[in-house]
C-alpha cells in the first residue's frame, strides 16, 4: 500500500494550499515551514486579549480566544478562503486540530463538554455543501475530549453575506436570526461556541444572546482567526 501511496503522490502530489510545494510524508495539510510561519495570536493564555475586548460591553462570555490574525493576502486568509470557497475540508479540521492542541493547555477550557458550531442557513449549507464552523468544531472536539453538537442553535432566516457590511449592519443582518431548541441538553455546561473568523462579534453575539437563556449555562467562544478591526 505505500508503494502505491509514493506512486500516486507522484501523479497527484500533495502540495501545501499556501507555498505550492510538495508535502513530505511527515508532512500534515501544510508544509513545516510555512506552519512555523503562520501568525499565531497567542490569546488564549490572556482572558484580556483583543478578541474579547470585542465583546466587553456586549454580551457576557466567559473566555474568548483565536488562534490566528487574519489580514488581507496573510497564510491564514489563504487557508480560509481554501477552506471555505474551494471546499478543501481537510484545511479545516487542520485549523480546528491546532485550536484544540492551543486549548488544551489552558485549565479554563477543561470542563467545556458541547461544542456548537455557528450555524449556517440550510440554503447556504446546501449551496456551499458543508458549514464551515463544524468541520472546525470536528477537529477541535477530538483535542479537547468534547462532543460537537449542530442540533441546538439553529438559523431560522436567510442573511446576506457579512463580508461588505459595516459594522452596524453587520449587527442588523443576524438580528433575532437564531432558534434554540433541545436546551436541556446544555443546562448547567459550559459549551463552546465556534467560528471562522472575528470581526466585529455580531454574529457571535447574536448566537450568544440565544444561548444566555438557558439555566445555568456558561459560554466561551473560539475563532480560528482574528481581524483586529
Amino acid at each position: 500500500m505505500s508503494y502505491l501511496n509514493d506512486f500516486l503522490s507522484l501523479v497527484y502530489p500533495n502540495v501545501c494550499p499556501i507555498c505550492g510545494k510538495s508535502l513530505f510524508k511527515n508532512e500534515k495539510v501544510i508544509c513545516m515551514k510555512c506552519k512555523h510561519h503562520l501568525p499565531r495570536a497567542r490569546f488564549s493564555q490572556d482572558p484580556d486579549n483583543p478578541a474579547a475586548q470585542v465583546f466587553w460591553g456586549r454580551i457576557p462570555l466567559y473566555r474568548v480566544t483565536t488562534g490566528f490574525l487574519y489580514n488581507k493576502g496573510n497564510m491564514i486568509q489563504k487557508l480560509i478562503h481554501q477552506f471555505k470557497y474551494r471546499k478543501h475540508k481537510e484545511i479545516g479540521l487542520f485549523l480546528g486540530e491546532e485550536l484544540g492542541i492551543e486549548m488544551a493547555r489552558i485549565s479554563d477550557f477543561h470542563d467545556i463538554s458541547i461544542i456548537i458550531p455557528v450555524p449556517l442557513h440550510p440554503k447556504k449549507k446546501r449551496k456551499r455543501g458543508f458549514n464551515q464552523s463544524e468541520i472546525l468544531a470536528i477537529g477541535l472536539a477530538g483535542k479537547l475530549n468534547a462532543n460537537m453538537n449542530n442540533n441546538i442553535l439553529l438559523r431560522n432566516t436567510f442573511s446576506q453575506t457579512q463580508t461588505r457590511k459595516s459594522k452596524y449592519e453587520r449587527w442588523q443582518n443576524v438580528e433575532g436570526i437564531f432558534t434554540l431548541v433541545n436546551q436541556e441538553i446544555i443546562e448547567n455546561k459550559h459549551i463552546l461556541l465556534i467560528d471562522d473568523v472575528i470581526t466585529t462579534g455580531a454574529t457571535i453575539e447574536a448566537c450568544a444572546s440565544s444561548l444566555l437563556k438557558v439555566k445555568g449555562i456558561k459560554i466561551s467562544v473560539v475563532a480560528v482567526a482574528f481581524t483586529g478591526k
